[in-house]
């Protein structure tokens, strides 16, 4: 989610390939900078499209998204736009890599000019991992190479906006974001978007949520619902939760 859309793209020499969902996916990804992670793993994991829906990743990056809900979704036609001419590139490689490149695009471009500039029909399903800070004030300078993941350069209301834009009516939008952002989320949302599932995430049980899990259904009416939490860490000495371990896995999803 860095660089400017435009640019000439050169793939980035110092490339890694990691293996996720218990090895169902590649992913090549630049080993310094931005490298996707659990938020992109747990993203991935809400997302219960069906064979035949269309999903729109905005802020793609390298395609970690895209490529765990092509192995978790069969069927389901996947886009994703991302502004950095280099992730967007290795997100085509990752789809070759994944053999999905038939049913993924990857589009250069960026959430700013918003989802008319697409010209594209409204999706099924819109997700995102928005950067988590709009206010470059607010905390020390990132490096170089994950600006673009962490600022948004254009505040969180350009990608909300973005989504809510890119599904039809009855369309589900997924967010995973920074806890302290919650209230913020529902606002943007809000307007024209409801039926909202909140699952918070927990480093551990006995600790405040570092991110909320948000799912809101344009012009959805029905009731908010707060969802029980996921534990990431126990006090075992395991990694992971068994829940969450299952999750990254690919043996598990978070449903709604």
């Amino acid at each position: 989610m860095t660089g400017q859309a435009g640019s000439s793209p050169t793939v980035a020499a110092d490339v890694a390939e990691s293996a996720l969902l218990g090895g169902r996916v590649r992913l090549r990804q630049p080993v310094k900078g931005y490298r996707a992670g659990m938020d992109a793993a747990l993203l991935a994991a809400a997302v219960g499209a069906k064979p035949g829906e269309r999903l729109i990743e905005a802020g793609c990056g390298a395609g970690a998204v895209l490529m765990q809900v092509a192995a978790r979704c069969p069927g389901v036609a996947l886009t994703g736009l991302e502004r950095d001419p280099v992730a967007a590139e290795l997100a085509r490689e990752n789809a070759v890599l994944n053999a999905v490149a038939d049913r993924t695009a990857v589009i250069s471009g960026d959430v700013a000019q918003g989802f008319r500039a697409l010209d594209l029909p409204p999706f099924d399903w819109a997700v995102s991992n928005p950067p988590f800070f709009d206010d470059a004030g607010a905390l020390r300078a990132p490096a170089p190479g994950k600006r673009g993941a962490w600022m948004a350069d254009d505040g969180l209301a350009a990608w909300t906006g973005f989504l809510l834009k890119a599904v039809r009516e009855g369309g589900r939008i997924v967010v995973i974001h920074r806890a302290d952002r919650l209230a913020d989320l529902l606002a943007l949302l809000g307007d024209k978007a409801g039926s909202f599932a909140i699952r918070p995430v927990h480093p551990y049980a006995d600790q405040p949520a570092k991110r909320v899990l948000v799912q809101a259904i344009k012009t959805g009416k029905a009731p908010l619902r707060l969802l029980p939490p996921l534990i990431l860490h126990d006090r075992s000495g395991a990694k992971h939760t068994p829940e969450a371990e299952a999750i990254l896995r690919g043996e598990a999803s978070l449903t709604w």
